[in-house]
C-alpha cells in the first residue's frame, strides 16, 4: 500500500431522518401534512412522547416527555399511537437504498446510519453527488425527509446532519473539519454536558474553536483523560472506522431522554426496552454473548458504565434485563437524575450449548424468537411483558 493511499482521507456520510415516527405518520396520511404530530401515549394516559414532528416541537414538545406534559405544551396536537412495526418496515426500506451505495453501512438505529463511500466513487461519483442522490431517492421513493451529513469522519459528519435540520445537507470537506466546527458552542462537542461546559466556560472557552487553540496539557491537568479526547475532536479529529453488524464486536441499544429523569420505575421500563432491542437483534444475527453491559449518564454529563460476565453466552431478553436491573441496583443513583440509559452485549465467541431450562436457556430462546415473529408481524405492542409501561423514544 502506497503512503498516499495510507493517508488518502475516507469520505463518510451520515444520514440522519427528521423526525422519522412523525414523519411516517404524516405520510401515511395526508391530512396530517403541516400539522402538529405526537407519537406516543394520549396525554390522559400514564406514558410518554415517542416522537414530535417538527410542528410539535415549536411548542416545546420533545421526545421522552410526558404526554401530559405535552398535551399542555400543544393541545391541538395530533396524538397517535406508536406503530413500530410500520416504522421498521420503513426502515428497511431506507437502509435498502443506503446498501445501494456500499456495504460499509453502520445502522445506528432504526433511522439513522453511517455510510463509508470511499470505495465507491469510481462506481457512484464523488461523496456530495452520492449524499446528494441518497437524499432524492428517500424523497422521491419514499416520500420522507431526511438531513445527510458528509464529512472524512463518523463525529463531523454527524454534527453535520444535525446542523440544518430538518430537512439538511452539509458538506464539510477534507481539511476544513476544524475550521468548520470552530464557530459552534462546546456544548456540540460529544462528552461535554452541563458540569463540563461550566468548567470550560470558567476557562473563557465557549465555542470549539477557543478549546481546540486551548494547550492540550492544560486541558489534561483539569479534566484528566477528557481533556485530550474533547481537543482530537475540537481539531475534528475521529479515527473510528463504519462498523458494520458483521465486523461489530457488540451490540448495544441507547436512550437520551429529553428531560433528565429521576423515577425508577422509568427507568426500569426503559432497560426492559432496551434489553428486547438488543436481544431481537443478536437473535437475528445468530449472535450469543456473555458480557452484558449497563451505560448511564447523568445529569452532569458523568457517564459510568457497569459490565457482569456470564458464565455462559446468551441471547435471552430475560437474561440481559436482570443483569442490567441489577448493575442499576448498584449504581450510584441516590440524588442524581440521568439523562441516559443504555445496554449492550459483547463477547461473541464459542458456542456454549445451554441447558434446557437454565437463566437464557433453550426455553427461554425459543420463547424470545416467538415473541419476535408476532412482533414482526403485528408490530411491536402486539405482545408486551407486564414490566414495561408505554414509551419508545425516538428524536431526529
Amino acid at each position: 500500500m502506497t503512503k498516499s493511499s495510507q493517508t488518502m482521507p475516507r469520505d463518510i456520510l451520515h444520514v440522519d431522518m427528521d423526525a422519522f415516527y412523525a414523519s411516517v405518520e404524516q405520510r401515511d396520511d395526508p391530512q396530517l401534512r403541516g400539522r402538529p404530530v405526537i407519537v406516543g401515549a394520549p396525554p390522559a394516559a400514564r406514558g410518554v412522547v415517542s416522537a414530535a414532528s417538527y410542528e410539535a416541537r415549536v411548542f416545546g414538545v420533545r421526545s421522552a416527555m410526558p404526554s401530559s406534559q405535552a398535551g399542555r405544551l400543544c393541545p391541538q396536537a395530533v396524538f397517535l399511537p406508536v406503530r413500530m412495526a410500520r416504522y421498521q418496515e420503513v426502515s428497511r426500506q431506507v437502509m435498502a437504498i443506503l446498501r445501494h451505495y456500499t456495504p460499509l453501512l453502520e445502522q445506528i438505529s432504526v433511522d439513522e446510519a453511517f455510510l463509508d463511500v470511499t470505495g465507491s466513487r469510481r462506481l457512484f461519483g464523488e461523496a456530495e453527488h452520492i449524499g446528494r442522490e441518497i437524499k432524492a431517492r428517500i424523497r422521491t421513493e419514499l416520500d420522507l425527509p431526511a438531513s445527510v451529513g458528509v464529512a472524512s469522519n463518523k463525529f463531523v459528519a454527524k454534527i453535520a446532519s444535525d446542523l440544518r435540520k430538518p430537512d439538511g445537507f452539509v458538506v464539510v470537506p477534507a481539511g476544513q473539519e476544524a475550521a468548520f466546527l470552530a464557530p459552534l458552542p462546546i456544548s456540540r462537542l460529544w462528552g461535554v454536558g452541563k458540569a463540563t461546559e461550566r468548567r470550560l466556560h470558567d476557562l473563557g472557552l465557549r465555542t470549539i474553536g477557543q478549546l481546540a487553540r486551548f494547550p492540550e496539557d492544560h486541558l489534561q491537568r483539569q479534566f484528566g483523560n477528557l481533556g485530550p479526547h474533547l481537543h482530537s475532536l475540537a481539531l475534528g479529529q475521529d479515527d473510528r472506522p463504519v462498523e458494520t453488524e458483521r465486523e461489530a464486536k457488540s451490540v448495544s441499544a441507547e436512550t437520551t431522554f429529553a428531560q433528565d429523569i429521576a423515577d425508577r420505575a422509568l427507568m426500569e421500563a426503559t432497560l426492559l426496552r432496551l434489553a428486547e432491542d438488543v436481544g431481537r437483534r443478536v437473535r437475528r444475527g445468530g449472535l450469543r454473548g456473555r458480557t452484558i453491559q449497563l451505560k448511564l449518564r447523568f445529569e452532569s454529563f458523568e457517564t459510568i458504565t457497569r459490565r457482569q460476565t456470564l458464565p455462559r453466552p446468551t441471547d435471552a431478553d430475560a437474561t440481559l434485563y436482570q443483569v442490567v436491573l441489577r448493575l442499576l441496583g448498584e449504581a450510584p443513583l441516590t440524588g442524581r437524575k440521568v439523562r441516559l440509559l443504555g445496554v449492550g452485549l459483547s463477547g461473541f465467541g464459542e458456542e456454549v450449548q445451554p441447558s434446557l431450562f437454565e437463566e437464557g436457556g433453550a426455553v427461554h430462546s425459543a420463547l424470545d424468537e416467538a415473541v419476535d415473529a408476532l412482533r414482526s408481524r403485528f408490530g411491536r405492542d402486539a405482545i408486551r411483558r407486564g414490566r414495561l409501561v408505554e414509551g419508545d423514544h425516538e428524536e431526529s
